[in-house]
């Protein structure tokens, strides 16, 4: 059994487990703290009622972030401690300015908030929501400050065999790093409001507590839109960065095998990395990759076959990861259009609503294959350029990491479950259970 690859699945794992929960936090925290504020300064009662319904699913939530992002942490000193020790000073400090000051203070806002209720002024509670909100995703723009690094590290200097820090203002201000911040955020706005309008969908097409859930739908609609366009104008700023920090990533995500001019997206293909070339090619669009990557549709697309074969990365998860996260951001402007166009008539929409209520899973499914196409995209390097990933993992047995990646699977298992069920039954328990 291969240390590096169980090592790397565990990560993987852990990873996309945890991920799962902090697009979530981020979004719907941003979205109760609105919903709280409306109730501050209107008095209506049912953005009260809406804020402690979403807030308790917001705290299941964040609960199980919690849990999950903790073991990510010991697996940089237990799985991957020559990666820690190369470039732990860069790293390192970066993670630890995320959980000394920003987590410190989400969590510290989040108490504040859960006992706070009657022991302060709505409007003073409100303003700690915010704060909750702004932590949280102060708490995100720092690991993916630190993932930046990764991708495109800079503000460092080669000394005594390790990657030593010379440079904090060029880390933070690392381009692919802030890229990643624009980028991430508004996806986690999206998410957080499919979340909020799938399950206001499954009560309006129940026709339980209308009005809370009507004005839940449409201030996560009109979040949806906008959050759905910043999402697909920051992804094409990222194409064009990629193709001059990475072409070896963007080469994979279009499966482009021969360097060219006007070099064509292909809609459909089946990569075959023996042979250098795609199976099976359908629908090539002449000259716009080149468009997308330089914005030039007479540019010239550096392809695979001019890459090192120990510097390329896996084609077809990349491939696939980046037509599934485009074909679905597609659809999310889609339907926030359309949403738009029925907000006043959303109970007479009831195929409409049944969609958002089966669509709740799509922008997880949409953020998860971005992680795909960023990470193994940039195999196999753990820092481009400047680390490989199988001198990046501990020398440990390949039998201790399958324990742990057992163990891993169990609990998060286990946790997975916990979570759906309590999420389940405070949804279907409705606002009313929430305010009692």
């Amino acid at each position: 059994m291969d240390p590096v690859f169980l090592s790397r699945l565990q990560f993987a794992a852990a990873t996309m487990f945890h991920f799962l929960f902090v697009p979530l936090t981020l979004g719907l925290s941003i979205l109760i703290a609105y919903m709280e504020t409306k109730y501050a300064w209107s008095g209506d009662k049912n953005y009260l009622r809406m804020t402690k319904f979403w807030g308790k699913l917001f705290l299941i939530n964040f609960a199980l972030g919690v849990v999950t992002g903790i073991t990510l942490e010991f697996q940089f000193g237990t799985n991957w401690s020559r990666y820690s020790e190369y470039v732990g000073d860069v790293f390192g400090s970066l993670l630890a300015i995320e959980a000394s000051a920003a987590f410190f203070l989400e969590s510290t806002f989040i108490g504040i908030w859960i006992f706070g209720w009657k022991k302060i002024s709505a409007k003073a509670h409100a303003i700690v929501m915010w704060l909750v909100a702004i932590a949280g995703n102060f708490s995100a723009v720092w690991i993916l400050i630190a993932n930046g690094f990764m991708q495109n590290p800079v503000g460092y200097d080669i000394r005594n065999g390790r990657a030593e820090l010379t440079d904090f203002l060029a880390v933070i201000t690392n381009k692919h790093g802030l890229l990643e911040i624009i980028h991430v955020v508004p996806a986690s706005l999206l998410l957080g409001s499919f979340f909020v309008m799938g399950i206001s969908a499954y009560h309006l097409l129940k026709k339980q507590h209308t009005e809370v859930f009507l004005k839940s739908f449409r201030i996560a609609l009109v979040v949806g839109l906008v959050s759905s366009l910043t999402v697909g104008l920051t992804g094409d700023m990222h194409g064009v960065n990629l193709s001059k920090t990475q072409p070896a990533k963007l080469a994979a995500m279009e499966s482009h095998w021969e360097t060219r001019a006007q070099a064509p997206i292909v809609m459909f293909a089946i990569p075959d990395e023996t042979q250098e070339k795609n199976k099976i090619e359908i629908g090539s669009i002449p000259g716009l990759l080149s468009f997308l990557g330089f914005h030039d549709f007479n540019a010239e697309v550096i392809g695979l076959q001019d890459i090192p074969k120990q510097d390329r990365p896996p084609v077809l998860p990349t491939f696939v990861g980046f037509r599934t996260m485009v074909g679905l951001g597609t659809l999310f402007i889609l339907l926030m259009i359309y949403g738009w166009i029925r907000r006043n008539k959303l109970l007479e929409s009831p195929n409409f609503l049944k969609i958002m209520l089966w669509s709740i899973p799509l922008p997880y499914i949409a953020m998860e294959m971005g992680w795909v196409v960023s990470e193994v995209g940039r195999q196999p390097w753990i820092v481009y350029n400047l680390m490989r990933t199988s001198d990046a993992a501990s020398p440990i047995a390949g039998t201790q990491v399958m324990v742990s990646l057992t163990a891993f699977i169990l609990v998060y298992g286990l946790l997975g479950a916990v979570g759906f069920y309590l999420m389940t039954k405070s949804v279907k328990e409705g606002p009313e259970a929430a305010t009692a």
